[in-house]
């Protein structure tokens, strides 16, 4: 959605990185101004996909496009409001879909039913806005959230060590020793 709506020409943006260029303008955008249908709404699963919600933005940039006569590759006037619009459907739908699996796991028992703990990492966790909504549904179902601090939270290989460091002072699955341990390329 940044690249489409041409962030990097935006001058409050041209050096984030999209999806920080989206939460960044979402903060004075209204994201009332447009709403986009929640993806898979037919599913019910804890899936989540936003191939749908993409293609619904791109349409309504497209619109957009149209009724302001901007060529694409501009900015759109109301690029807050779009980014805004989006960064809310994109929290909502992780939100409904979190809380089915969460509501999964606890009817299965697979979670402990006291201290369970959603765990968010990956960029998604760098979105402040995100994280509001995950700890609001966290605490309304008595969860603890655990998050990497946002700084770790852009790279793979320093999430992924992030997590070994965790486990590490846990004592889980920490091996020892990599004798014995066959390593194949792809």
């Amino acid at each position: 959605v940044a690249r489409r709506l041409s962030l990097r020409k935006h001058p409050e943006c041209h050096t984030m990185a999209g999806g920080k260029a989206i939460e960044h303008l979402a903060q004075t955008g209204n994201q009332e101004l447009l709403t986009f249908r929640q993806p898979m709404r037919q599913y019910r699963n804890c899936d989540f996909s936003f191939s749908g919600l993409q293609n619904l933005v791109y349409n309504a940039i497209v619109q957009k496009e149209k009724e302001e006569g901007i060529q694409e590759g501009e900015i759109l006037p109301c690029v807050k409001d779009v980014a805004a619009a989006v960064q809310h459907a994109v929290a909502v739908h992780i939100i409904q879909r979190t809380y089915r699996g969460m509501l999964f796991c606890i009817k299965n028992s697979i979670l402990p039913s006291k201290n369970a703990t959603l765990v968010v990492s990956g960029g998604v966790a760098s979105n402040q806005y995100i994280r509001k909504v995950l700890q609001n549904l966290a605490d309304a179902n008595d969860f603890a959230l655990l998050c990497p601090p946002p700084r770790l939270c852009t790279d793979n290989g320093v999430m992924i060590a992030w997590n070994g460091i965790e486990r590490l002072r846990a004592g889980l699955g920490v091996l020892h020793s990599a004798a014995g341990i066959r390593y194949e390329p792809r």
